[in-house]
């Protein structure tokens, strides 16, 4: 990895380093391991965020005993999107960042055209890592994204799953900066000399999320006083905690409760019956997930938890995919691909 010029270190420089060495932690080889160093991937945009990261992270990642590069994922969807991908690898040459990936994708249709780039990203991101032998992708989503994340779960009213926001290490990939304003990250550019690309779709109002970023935020902050981004993010952190203690109390309760029979599966009523209804929930789903790879909505999740709690010998409910019907203080769930019979309970 060729060295580059030090930067002055600055409260911004400092703070997205820091980020960045207790991230990779984790990932520091064992002392006098044999062959080439690990390899971390940082996914590049060009962006503040992303470059802020990159530079941080060629910075301290030989200190952490690792190699680090970049992957420039060009979307194709913007005029000029090829200058922009090769402006972001010259810098990330300049850094000393090796290898210096430029991968192209086309964006499908499906879940509309944020969720379709999202995915095709996020494949092209799998891709170089598993064709390097990558140990991480290194994404730049920071404390303002996550709180962004969190009030669209909010306005969706998706639950807490959605509520609890992005992980800061999820799989192969994590999120250093996820406690780092974004502000911070455009500082920590100006700092150290780099120029970062503004992607116009940042403040493009066809976008709900950037409606949130330059209206609602703003204007939650003007209303409400300061500091609104950080208790989103906390409030995150809280439901993501609770939740983990949660999915961990009904994987432990399901391999006692549940019965894998032929057809299906089964829980007993009356041990269902006895658990809370935030377990009671999460142990049906589970119970669908683990055997039939169905993920139940809530509104379907309650339906179901009826047959528990406000049983008056209603038949059985069909759901996408599978059936359920209480006998002999059991729920019993099978496959179901057969249209529903007329005294069936069925769910659109």
């Amino acid at each position: 990895m060729h060295s580059s010029p030090r930067p002055r270190l600055t409260p911004a420089i400092a703070d997205v380093r820091r980020a960045v060495r207790e991230a990779l932690v984790p990932l520091t080889p064992a002392a006098g391991g044999d062959g080439p160093a690990p390899l971390v991937l940082v996914a590049l945009s060009g962006g503040p965020d992303s470059l802020a990261l990159a530079a941080a992270t060629a910075f301290e990642a030989p200190r952490a005993g690792l190699r680090a590069g970049v992957v420039i994922v060009d979307h194709q969807l913007q005029s000029g999107s090829a200058d922009v991908s090769a402006a972001a690898a010259r810098q990330a040459t300049d850094l000393g960042l090796d290898p210096v990936l430029q991968v192209s994708v086309e964006v499908g249709t499906e879940g509309g055209p944020e969720s379709a780039a999202r995915a095709a990203r996020y494949t092209a991101l799998a891709t170089a890592a598993m064709d390097t032998g990558a140990v991480a992708v290194l994404v730049g989503h920071t404390l303002d994204d996550q709180a962004e994340t969190v009030l669209l779960g909010l306005a969706r009213g998706s639950g807490a799953t959605s509520l609890r926001g992005m992980e800061q290490v999820a799989g192969l990939y994590r999120r250093p900066l996820l406690g780092i304003r974004r502000a911070t990250t455009v500082q920590a550019c100006a700092d150290a000399g780099l120029e970062p690309w503004n992607d116009p779709q940042n403040t493009d109002d066809a976008f709900t999320r950037v409606r949130v970023r330059t209206r609602v935020l703003p204007m939650l902050e003007a209303e409400l006083g300061p500091g609104i981004a950080e208790a989103l993010v906390r409030t995150a952190d809280q439901l993501r905690e609770d939740g983990d203690a949660l999915d961990h109390f009904a994987d432990e309760i399901a391999e006692e409760l549940a019965d894998i029979a032929e057809a299906g599966i089964s829980l007993p009523v009356r041990a269902l019956a006895s658990n809370p209804p935030a377990l009671r929930q999460r142990l049906i789903r589970l119970a669908v997930l683990s055997e039939f790879h169905v993920s139940l909505s809530r509104a379907h999740t309650l339906e179901v938890a009826r047959l528990v709690t406000d049983w008056h010998g209603q038949g059985p409910i069909d759901l996408p995919g599978i059936r359920v019907v209480r006998h002999g203080g059991l729920l019993n769930f099978s496959a179901h691909t057969s249209a529903p019979s007329g005294d069936t309970a069925s769910l659109s």
